[in-house]
């Protein structure tokens, strides 16, 4: 590479994380979540806006095209970060608890709507759908997925900016969008593992879906007893003194385990964030707080400018799917999360605080729609619709709950409180 490709490509990262930080620091002041802003900023820096800013002898976008396969790399490696990094997040999230109220908003909450989308699928599923490598049944796989889905991280997010992350009301949602993410992820990859395998015969089709499938189950079971016990043994001088180092080694190994037999390096990496844990977080507390301050200062907030950048919102945004598809899916949704919300035993306000809360797509969204999209699953409309969903339903859960806060209102009720939970007496107090 010579000093102006250098160059080039360096201005290239400088222009996609500054203003992908700077937009995510106005949406954060405007309570926002900033994955909106981070997300924009490649829309900005994309053909719909200044994509055709001269950068030497080329443009913005001819720059970046140029150079597709560095860039591809730190999109990818910002993907395989926030999922790493999830994955760790959701052993120290998940909590019994609340078992009940969390068990009936996962199964009918999430379950509703993803069976739902899987029966309408087939005639749901048009051809303005489909990518180059969809089969029938990925993108009816997909399609489920993107109904049911919550996001951990863009939650999470939220609920620290509005100081309410040790409330009850975020253990409840936090625990049910965990449950449901480790189902929907294990869905999306049998629907990548089906991609563009049409002309298999069964045989090779049924060994692709039982290897990701496998590769799945052991690395909730498995592999985190295997990955503990390294952790633990005396001869991991590099655990013990170069825990980051260590934490990454695990995640590369995952990944390169699951490109060895073919499975999506996306599951391998959530499934390396919960397996270095363990249930012994403080273990690598540090190594990972490095790691994540890192990955979501550079790699992380890039992955969702490239997002942003990869949006054709001039020639493939379909409105009359975007609608469609927002509408629909919030509605299922809603519905289903209030239906299980009333089995728990919540009633009124509390209902619509956690539709409102479990409809956000975030993070999740649009990992879904980046790795449906790559896969060659969807098409180039429907990834934006994803993606566009994933944005909108966020920024309507963030705007509804800094709502109820500052109207000081409680998020859950102490009287729909289970008598066998210890719980704080206001949500509200605990969150102010």
């Amino acid at each position: 590479m010579s000093n102006s490709d250098l160059t080039s490509i360096l201005l290239v990262l400088l222009l996609l994380v500054g203003l992908a930080q700077l937009l995510g620091y106005l949406f954060t002041r405007l309570r926002q979540p900033k994955v909106v802003g981070e997300i924009l900023a490649g829309i900005v820096l994309g053909p719909a806006l200044l994509g055709k800013v001269r950068i030497g002898s080329g443009s913005f976008i001819d720059t970046t095209i140029h150079h597709a396969t560095i860039l591809n790399f730190v999109y990818w490696l910002g993907l395989l970060l926030l999922m790493f990094l999830s994955g760790a997040e959701t052993r120290e999230l998940f909590t019994r608890k609340e078992r009940r109220e969390v068990s009936w908003l996962a199964i009918v909450g999430t379950g509703t709507p993803f069976l739902l989308a899987l029966t309408l699928g087939p005639w749901l599923a048009s051809p303005a759908l489909a990518g180059p490598n969809s089969t029938k049944s990925s993108l009816i796989i997909i399609l489920a997925v993107g109904v049911a889905v919550t996001s951990v991280p863009v939650i999470s997010k939220i609920f620290a900016d509005l100081k309410i992350l040790n409330t009850r009301f975020a253990r409840v949602v936090l625990g049910v969008a965990v449950l449901e993410d480790i189902v929907l992820w294990a869905a999306l990859a049998v629907a990548t593992a089906m991609a563009g395998k049409a002309a298999l015969n069964p045989r090779q089709m049924v060994y692709h879906l039982l290897v990701t499938m496998a590769f799945f189950a052991l690395g909730l079971t498995v592999l985190p007893r295997v990955v503990k016990r390294l952790n633990k043994a005396r001869i991991n001088v590099v655990a013990k003194h170069a825990p980051v180092a260590y934490a990454l080694a695990v995640l590369f190994a995952y990944c390169v385990l699951a490109g060895l037999l073919d499975v999506s390096l996306v599951f391998a990496a959530f499934l390396a964030g919960f397996a270095v844990v363990h249930k012994k977080r403080k273990l690598f507390a540090d190594a990972l707080d490095a790691i994540g301050k890192v990955s979501f200062g550079f790699f992380i907030p890039v992955y969702f400018a490239i997002v942003g950048l990869k949006l054709e919102l001039v020639k493939g945004l379909s409105w009359s799917m975007l609608a469609v598809f927002l509408i629909g899916s919030c509605l299922v949704k809603i519905l289903s999360v209030s239906l299980a919300g009333r089995f728990a035993g919540f009633r009124g306000l509390d209902l619509i605080n956690l539709s409102l809360t479990t409809n956000a797509r975030g993070g999740p969204g649009i990992v879904l729609a980046s790795v449906a999209y790559d896969a060659g699953i969807v098409s180039a409309a429907f990834y934006t619709t994803l993606v566009l969903v994933a944005v909108i339903t966020s920024q309507m859960a963030g705007a509804w709950l800094d709502y109820v806060l500052r109207k000081g209102w409680p998020l859950l009720t102490e009287a729909n409180a289970n008598s066998s939970h210890l719980i704080e007496t206001n949500d509200t107090l605990t969150a102010v």
